[in-house]
């Protein structure tokens, strides 16, 4: 059964991007029209896990896409790092295990790239170009001292061809290696959703999180004290509010349907 509910009832919007606005790097059906339409209701940052582009090169590459944004606009968990970081310890010596978001990030946030036995932190993230001499590289820093910042957990990442290893599957070599880490600053870490907060300048309970993910953009959202959105274009399911007990504010099919007032009942 559908329902209708009125998003007028919210300030500002927080939504994830892969599975809710593109997949892959493919807008899904509707979906920029859907958040064209969301501006005029409310200010919105789009807050994704994923590390491998910076803020700039994120937007640039949604905006070609056909997904018109700006920079200010996007807050990747690269960028989360790089502020937690600086706000925790100013600036620090880093190595990484990733692609260009981090590094992007953490040097325009004033940090300073290393060698890994020089390395304070090592920030890890989502890295299609892992080899065994990196991880080989990143156990020499840890075991030398290093401390150890997830940009996220998310075990898979949705493609046009399907899932793929995402930032956890290179959190887990590290972990099964004997270095859990230290601070996980994406979804669903409460400093993801202050950092998203504090820059659409609102309270939690006058904000909306929209996302795919019950483990991540759900429960991270009602652990800040907000109404959720779960859009059914991405990876949990119906099923899975049964399976996991989180049971977002609202459902719908797609994000272009919630932005139309179509919710479904459980």
């Amino acid at each position: 059964m559908i329902l209708r509910h009125p998003l007028h009832r919210y300030r500002g919007f927080l939504l994830d991007i892969d599975g809710v606005l593109v997949r892959g790097g493919t807008p899904l059906p509707n979906a920029p029209d859907a958040l064209a339409h969301l501006r005029t209701i409310g200010p919105v940052v789009l807050l994704t896990n994923n590390s491998t582009k910076s803020r700039q090169i994120a937007a640039a590459r949604l905006s070609e896409r056909g997904v018109p944004v700006c920079a200010s606009e996007v807050i990747p968990s690269s960028f989360i790092a790089a502020r937690y970081l600086q706000r925790e310890h100013r600036s620090v010596r880093f190595w990484y295990l990733g692609e260009g978001g981090i590094p992007e990030e953490m040097a325009l946030a004033g940090h300073v790239l290393a060698e890994p036995l020089q390395a304070e932190w090592i920030v890890v993230g989502m890295d299609r170009a892992l080899t065994y001499a990196k991880l080989a590289s990143a156990l020499g820093a840890l075991l030398a001292g290093a401390r150890l910042l997830a940009t996220n957990r998310d075990a898979t990442y949705p493609t046009e061809t399907g899932l793929v290893p995402g930032g956890g599957a290179v959190v887990g070599a590290l972990e099964g290696m004997g270095f859990p880490p230290e601070v996980v600053v994406g979804k669903p870490s409460r400093i993801a959703y202050h950092v998203a907060l504090e820059a659409l300048g609102i309270a939690p309970e006058e904000a909306l999180m929209i996302g795919d993910r019950l483990e991540t953009d759900i429960a991270g959202g009602h652990g800040v004290g907000m109404d959720t959105a779960l859009v059914l274009s991405g990876i949990s399911t119906i099923a899975g509010i049964e399976q996991t007990g989180i049971r977002p504010t609202w459902v719908a099919l797609d994000f272009p349907a919630l932005v139309r007032g179509e919710v479904l009942t459980l």
